[in-house]
């Protein structure tokens, strides 16, 4: 059998395989169009515990990678006390950042380190540009396994600070009763 052949029987026999890939895996790519509307993500409580008391959140997890592609994307509007946490299952290095590429509203963003603590806070503006690669990155100084984008302008407003502890569900109660350090 020649090569050409024995490739063509075998993009046959994938071909089934392909139908199970999940259509959310080219929801969020670059070839999405800005009016793509965004999938339906699982809502949680999260509670920024601060010298000013406990801070109350309703967050959209994003926990895939098509998820965390689209993030905030192609909204008008985020409410007041919501926000969106971005999960990793294993630390992320400070090498990769965020951007705010079809990103309509500004944004504060929270780097929350392995013991569940805000390690930076920072602000970003939306992008205009017409191609991802043209948006400045926002990337942390330390590792983290989790992010949180808030409206800009709300940690400010909450009191919120770089030290403060994070909880929600799932994460392995870091904050219980752990004091600032």
């Amino acid at each position: 059998m020649n090569a050409t052949r024995r490739q063509l029987l075998l993009g046959l026999a994938l071909l089934p395989a392909a139908s199970l890939l999940p259509r959310a895996l080219t929801a969020a790519g670059p070839e999405s169009g800005p009016d793509v509307q965004p999938e339906t993500l699982e809502t949680a409580p999260l509670v920024i515990h601060g010298e000013q008391g406990p801070q109350r959140l309703e967050v959209e997890v994003a926990r895939t990678i098509p998820q965390r592609s689209r993030g905030l994307m192609a909204r008008d509007r985020l409410a007041e006390r919501a926000g969106m946490l971005f999960l990793y299952d294993r630390p992320q290095s400070s090498r990769n950042g965020f951007w705010m590429y079809r990103t309509r509203i500004p944004l504060d963003i929270a780097f929350i380190d392995e013991a569940g603590r805000i390690a930076e806070i920072h602000r970003m503006e939306p992008c205009t540009a017409s191609r991802p690669g043209e948006c400045p990155v926002t990337r942390p100084v330390v590792p983290y396994r989790a992010a949180l984008e808030v409206n800009a302008g709300a940690f400010e407003a909450m009191g919120v600070a770089a030290g403060d502890c994070v909880s929600w569900p799932g994460d392995g109660g870091l904050c219980a009763g752990a004091p600032a350090p």
